[in-house]
């Protein structure tokens, strides 16, 4: 069984998009591997916003959060299964307390697809997988049975080595490959600019959001802050992460949102307040034109969840 990683780091609130670029990632697979299985603990050194030019299959296993892969700003739970392809951007964050570590919260799979075209020459059955490499460059997340059988084959790699592994990495990916039971995340407009200045103004640009979420921003502060227009950051913004300005803000707000309606028993005003919405019917506006439904519905929903597992 591979060990998890992250169990020798000091625990510390998780490093999110927001106050990283994106971090490019070298993988290392074993010369004796087609694929690297590892177990992970969070938060640890390498839960960035990060991309590499291998393919990720990443399961996760405990705990809730927020996704952001590409463009897309979403939340995820225990069991959320996705595929990222070739140098997209991607983190999975965790609101964690101080020296809190989830253990064994993901199991990351990485491959590079180079190796699997170069089967193909061989193993023609393999050339199927193309298509499948052209949706995962925008994120794939799965569901229903395929998300459960998935989960399970992850599961059942740790334990195994050699043919035995990756006789089940081949069903694996049958299963992904065939499977309609599948979305995409990132848009295909998203088309970020991943050079060293870019990304700088980037990150100052995002943290300065993530630690302002709950007041009044403006767009001119960030513009100011990056030297730039007012036109021309909001050009640069929409670019590097394939949202708006107003998107991104209202994404994480009303991520922030949910948690509290989830969690807590505030009163649904307080809560617009608390996450940065200055008054009540642009908050339920909001809420309703991200969700499809109204903050108070959410909480009925949520609630009813919570019991129906206790």
């Amino acid at each position: 069984m591979s060990t998890a990683r992250g169990s020798k780091r000091a625990p510390a609130k998780p490093a999110s998009l927001a106050t990283n670029p994106p971090t490019f990632e070298h993988i290392v697979t074993g010369v004796n591997e087609t694929f690297l299985w590892r177990l992970d603990n969070y938060p640890w050194e390498r839960n960035v916003w990060n991309f590499h030019p291998e393919i990720e299959i990443h399961l996760i296993r405990k705990a809730s959060g927020l996704a952001f892969v590409g463009d897309h700003i979403g939340q995820f739970g225990p069991g959320y299964l996705t595929v990222i392809g070739s140098n997209l951007p991607h983190d999975w964050v965790t609101v964690t307390e101080p020296y809190e570590i989830i253990e064994g919260r993901d199991i990351v799979m990485q491959f590079h697809p180079d190796r699997m075209r170069e089967i193909t020459d061989a193993l023609p059955e393999f050339a199927e997988l193309e298509a499948f490499f052209a949706r995962a460059e925008r994120g794939l997340v799965f569901h229903g049975e395929a998300r459960a059988k998935g989960a399970d084959l992850i599961e059942r790699m740790g334990s195994l080595k050699g043919l035995s592994r990756f006789s089940l990495f081949i069903q694996l990916l049958d299963l992904l490959v065939n499977t309609e039971e599948y979305e995409l995340l990132s848009s295909p407009e998203f088309a970020p600019e991943l050079d060293q200045q870019s990304l700088d103004v980037l990150r100052g640009a995002l943290a300065f959001i993530y630690e302002n979420i709950a007041t009044d921003i403006h767009l001119a502060d960030l513009a100011r802050q990056a030297g730039m227009s007012e036109t021309a950051f909001s050009r640069f913004f929409k670019k590097n992460t394939g949202n708006t300005f107003t998107d991104h803000v209202n994404k994480l707000r009303i991520w922030q949102a949910c948690k509290l309606l989830a969690e807590t028993d505030v009163p649904i005003t307080d809560i617009c307040f608390e996450v940065g919405y200055l008054n009540i019917s642009n908050f339920n506006r909001t809420f309703l034109r991200q969700h499809k439904m109204t903050p108070s519905a959410y909480r009925r929903l949520t609630g009813q969840r919570r019991t129906s597992r206790s």
